[in-house]
C-alpha cells in the first residue's frame, strides 16, 4: 500500500479516459511534479513505521507536503496534507485531498448510511457489483464517489470508507475529521488494486475552489487509517485514536436528564423544580434545561431561536435560582442552545450584517437563517446571549444542537464550498471559546441527534447525543451502529421513560443505554416504586460496567433487523475488557486487583425473536452463559432486553 496526496489546479488538463465529473485524480496539475524523489511512500500498518514527511515541489512554486505520523497506542495512521505557494503568481485550486492510498487489495466496500434517527447502517458491496474492476486495456477510469455536501457532516454518509480483502481477511480503514463537505472516492484503473482518495469535496461535488496567494499555506482536513483483520479491529482503533477534550468534571461517565421528553419544549421553574426533586438521589449528574426556556409566553420556541432571553412566563426569577436549586440537589445544571442559526422572531432575522448570504440573498432553511460565524458582530453577540447567560446563571453543561443544513455553500471570498468550510471552521472555533471560557464546562454535540458524530466536533465535546430515536423500537439498532464510528464513552443514550411502560418496556430502554451512557428523560415524577427499583438497578450496574464500555473492544455486532420501522428478530452486542488492556482503576475510582477478564453483552429482542441462548447458537457465537457475575432485565419475550456480565 502507498500513501501520497494530490491537488488539481483549475487551468489544468483533466487525466481524460472518462474520468472528467468522476475524479480528478491523475491530472496534469501533478505532471507538475514529476521528477521529486518521493511521489509517494510504501507503507504497512501492520509492522509500524517511524513518522515521515513527503515534500514534493511543481514547477510553478507549489510544495505539497504530507505528513504522516502513528499513534502509538493504536497503531493509526495520522495523515495531513498541506500545499503552499512560493510561486510568484496566485494559483486556483478544484481539488485537494487528504490523502490518496493506492494500491490497495480488496473486492468489498464498507461504509455506514446516516439519515436523521437511522444513524449509522451499515452498507456493504462486492466492488464487482458497483462495476469497480479495471477496464481490458488498463486505461478508463472506473470510480464510486460518495460523501456529504452542507454543514451536517453526517448526513448520508459517515465520512468513512473501509476495503476489505476477503482472501486474507485484511481491512482496511480511513476515518476523515472534517464538520463540512467532504468526498471520498474509490478508484480502480490500471488493476483491479484499489485506490481510496479523498477530503474536501472538489469542485464537482462540493463546488469547492480555493485561490493560493504567493507565501500562502492551505491545511486539508486531517485523516486516519488503519488496518486490521476485521471490521470491528480496525473501527475500534480509528474510534479509540481520536482525543477528545472531555471536561475534567465529566471523567466518569456521569448520567444525563434531559428534560426534552418531559416538557416537550415547555420547561418552567416548577417543573424543572419537580424535575430535580425527583432525580436527587439518582445518582444523576446532569439536569438539562432543552429548548424553549425562551422567547414569550405567546410564541412557540421555533420561532424564537437565536433571541436569547429568558422567557418572564415560564423563568418568572430568571434562569439562576433554578440552575441553583439544581445544585442544591446534587446535579449540574445544564442548558441548550442552538446558536448558529436564528428564526423569524428573532432581532436579527433578515440583518444583513449578521447572516450568511448566497447569490446576494439571506440563506433561509425551513424558516432559519444563519449567523457568519467568521464575524466580529457575531462573535459579540453570541459571548454576550450565550457565554454570559452560562456564566451568570452557573451552569456548567451546554447543550449545542444544530438542526438543519446550510447546503452547498454560501457567499464569500472563495468558492462557495471553500466558504461553507470556513464558516464551519469558525463555529468550532467558537467551542473552543466556550472552554477557555468556562475550563470545566461539559459540551455535548448534538445536530438533530447524529448529524455531527465526525472526529473533528467530537474531538470538541465531552459527549455527544446519538441520535434524535428518543423512544422508537430500533433505539437500539442505531445505537449499536454507533460501536463502529464514535467513542460509546461519549454517545449519549435516550431512556425515556413512562409511567405507564411495562417491566418489559423498562429492561428494553434501559439496556439500550449500556451501549453508550445513560441519559434518560420522560414521565419520571410518575413512575411507581417498583419501576424506580428498575431503573436504579439498571443505573447501579451502568456504573459497575462503565469501565467495559470505556475501555473495552465490541467484538461481536449482530443484528438481524433490516426494517427499523418493523425489526425482526434481535441483536446482541459484545464488549470485552482484557486484563492486558485493563488500566488498573474502574470507572468509579477503585482499583480491581483481580484484573479479570470481563465481557458486558446487551441483548434485545424485537419481532418474532428467539431466546438468548439460541440466538447465540443460531449465529454461531462462541459464549458460555455460566459465567455470568451479574445481570438485568429479562429476555423473556418479543421487545424486551438485558444485559449481563461474563468474567473469566
Amino acid at each position: 500500500m502507498k500513501i501520497s496526496s494530490q491537488l488539481k489546479l483549475v487551468q489544468d488538463a483533466f487525466a481524460g479516459f472518462y474520468s472528467c465529473g468522476l475524479t480528478m485524480l491523475e491530472s496534469d496539475t501533478m505532471k507538475r511534479f514529476e521528477g521529486n524523489e518521493c511521489e509517494s511512500r510504501e507503507i504497512s500498518l501492520v509492522t509500524g513505521f517511524e513518522d515521515f514527511r513527503l515534500e514534493r515541489v511543481s514547477d510553478n512554486g507549489l510544495k505539497l507536503v504530507t505528513d504522516c505520523k502513528q499513534d502509538s497506542k493504536t497503531g493509526v495512521m495520522f495523515v495531513e496534507t498541506s500545499i503552499e505557494n512560493n510561486g510568484k503568481e496566485p494559483q486556483t485550486m478544484e481539488m485537494l485531498s487528504s490523502f490518496v492510498l493506492s494500491e490497495i487489495e480488496g473486492d468489498k466496500l464498507h461504509r455506514f448510511v446516516s439519515f436523521w434517527s437511522a444513524e449509522g447502517r451499515h452498507k456493504i458491496d462486492n466492488l464487482a457489483d458497483l462495476g469497480l474492476e479495471h477496464s481490458w486495456n488498463n486505461m478508463a477510469f472506473r470510480v464510486e464517489k460518495f460523501g456529504t455536501v452542507g454543514s451536517m457532516p453526517v448526513r448520508k454518509f459517515f465520512p468513512f470508507v473501509c476495503i476489505e480483502d476477503s482472501k486474507t481477511g485484511t481491512f482496511t480503514a480511513i476515518s476523515l475529521y472534517t464538520p463540512s463537505s467532504w468526498q471520498i472516492e474509490v478508484v480502480i484503473r490500471h488493476d483491479d488494486r484499489v485506490t481510496l482518495s479523498g477530503g474536501i469535496a472538489d469542485r464537482d461535488f462540493g463546488h469547492w475552489t480555493k485561490t493560493l496567494k504567493p507565501g500562502e499555506k492551505y491545511l486539508a482536513p486531517k485523516a486516519a487509517v488503519s488496518v486490521g483483520t476485521s471490521l470491528e479491529e480496525v473501527c475500534d482503533k480509528l474510534v479509540k485514536a481520536q482525543k477528545p477534550d472531555i471536561s475534567p468534571i465529566d471523567n466518569h461517565m456521569g448520567i444525563t436528564y434531559n428534560e426534552y421528553c418531559t416538557t416537550w419544549g415547555n420547561p418552567t421553574e416548577d417543573k424543572l423544580k419537580n424535575i430535580a426533586d425527583h432525580m436527587a438521589g439518582h445518582k444523576v449528574q446532569y439536569l438539562v434545561i432543552d429548548s424553549g426556556w425562551y422567547g414569550t409566553e405567546e410564541g412557540y420556541w421555533f420561532d424564537y431561536t437565536g433571541e436569547w432571553k429568558i422567557n418572564k412566563y415560564r423563568f418568572p426569577n430568571g434562569l439562576k435560582p433554578v440552575a441553583d436549586y439544581i445544585r442544591s440537589k446534587g446535579m449540574i445544571p445544564g442548558i441548550w442552545f442552538e446558536f448558529e442559526v436564528v428564526s423569524r422572531l428573532c432581532k436579527l432575522f433578515n440583518n444583513a450584517d449578521y447572516l450568511l448570504k448566497k447569490d446576494g440573498y439571506i440563506l433561509n432553511v425551513g424558516g432559519r437563517q444563519y449567523l457568519d460565524m467568521e464575524k466580529e458582530n457575531v462573535k459579540e453577540y453570541l459571548y454576550n446571549s450565550v457565554i454570559k447567560t452560562l456564566k451568570d446563571a452557573g451552569f456548567g453543561y451546554i447543550k449545542v444542537d444544530y438542526n438543519d443544513t446550510l447546503g452547498i455553500g454560501c457567499d464569500g471570498p472563495e468558492g462557495i464550498g471553500e466558504n461553507l468550510r470556513q464558516k464551519l471552521l469558525a463555529t468550532q472555533e467558537f467551542f473552543k471559546k466556550l472552554r477557555e471560557e468556562i475550563p470545566d464546562l461539559v459540551i455535548e454535540n448534538c445536530s438533530s441527534g447524529g448529524h455531527r458524530l465526525e472526529p473533528s466536533m467530537m474531538e470538541l465535546s465531552s459527549m455527544a447525543s446519538f441520535s434524535d430515536a428518543h423512544e422508537i423500537v430500533s433505539l437500539p439498532i442505531i445505537a449499536a451502529n454507533l460501536h463502529y464510528l464514535t467513542r460509546p464513552d461519549q454517545t449519549q443514550i435516550w431512556a425515556v421513560l413512562r409511567a405507564n411502560d411495562s417491566p418489559s418496556r423498562i429492561y428494553y430502554s434501559m439496556a439500550a443505554t449500556f451501549l453508550g451512557r445513560v441519559g434518560m428523560s420522560g414521565d419520571i415524577y410518575d413512575l411507581s416504586k417498583d419501576q424506580w427499583k428498575m431503573v436504579d438497578d439498571a443505573i447501579n450496574l451502568y456504573e459497575n460496567t462503565a469501565d467495559i464500555i470505556r475501555d473495552g473492544f465490541t467484538y461481536v455486532n449482530i443484528c438481524d433487523a433490516k426494517l427499523y420501522n418493523d425489526p425482526q428478530g434481535g441483536q446482541l452486542v459484545l464488549r470485552k475488557l482484557t486484563a492486558d488492556e485493563y488500566e488498573g482503576e474502574n470507572i468509579t475510582g477503585t482499583t480491581d486487583c483481580k484484573k479479570k477478564n470481563k465481557t458486558l453483552g446487551v441483548y434485545h429482542r424485537f419481532a418474532n425473536s428467539v431466546s438468548l441462548k439460541e440466538f447465540i447458537h443460531n449465529h454461531g457465537i462462541n459464549l458460555s452463559l455460566s459465567n455470568k457475575v451479574a445481570e438485568y432485565g429479562s429476555s423473556t419475550e418479543d421487545f424486551s432486553a438485558c444485559v449481563f456480565v461474563i468474567e473469566e
